[in-house]
């Protein structure tokens, strides 16, 4: 039997609700502040920040998110015309530039497991069945400008800590490899996320 590959990582991609729901493209829109000089990709974990905007959350254990990135929308500077942008380039100088953000606490994500050593090249690895109901570290990487895609993924290392920023729900089926690891997994945020965080921005 031949066994899908999951190429490489996408970010954290909305799929579902916990109760099973699907998830129909609900979103709030934030503000990026004008000249913002990091990249945000499709993918990537926002956070609120004072002042009212959001910035490309750090995406590791520490991480305190509001949500998911899914594309903008700014006027652009050099062609005078508002524009919707699957990711939002580094610098940019609008004022105008809203993020929408998938900020539902109950959302269920699909990622791609990475392995723990990848450092910033990402390198698939794989969770077990035993990883259900664990919690998980994000890796961070640099998104992709050519697709505006994120490739951000989970640790393929678990554990019981619970300032783990996800739990791991499900594990993608189609995504089994040949050695019986599932190479994409479903999570949902455990801890950090700001709309249940008791201390504010």
């Amino acid at each position: 039997m031949a066994y899908p590959t999951v190429s490489g990582p996408s970010g954290l991609v909305p799929v579902k609700l916990v109760s099973g729901v699907p998830f129909v493209g609900v979103t709030r829109q934030y503000s990026i502040a004008s000249g913002y000089n990091t990249n945000i990709f499709n993918g990537d974990a926002v956070q609120l920040v004072t002042g009212g905007t959001v910035e490309r959350d750090t995406a590791d254990a520490a991480m305190t998110p509001i949500g998911v990135f899914l594309g903008c929308t700014y006027t652009d500077p050099s062609l005078g015309y508002q524009l919707f942008s699957q990711y939002y380039p580094a610098n940019t100088a609008a004022s105008d530039i809203m993020a929408y953000v998938a900020d539902g606490t109950d959302v269920l994500f699909k990622v791609a497991v990475l392995s723990s050593s990848a450092g910033a090249t990402p390198v698939i690895g794989d969770l077990a069945i035993t990883d259900l109901g664990a919690n998980v570290a994000m890796i961070n990487n640099a998104g992709d400008t050519a697709t505006g895609n994120s490739r951000c993924g989970i640790s393929d290392t678990t554990a019981t800590t619970n300032t783990l920023p996800l739990r791991i729900v499900e594990l993608v089926e189609e995504t089994k490899n040949s050695s019986g690891g599932f190479t994409e997994a479903l999570v949902k945020w455990n801890a950090g996320h700001q709309m249940n965080n008791l201390t504010g921005v």
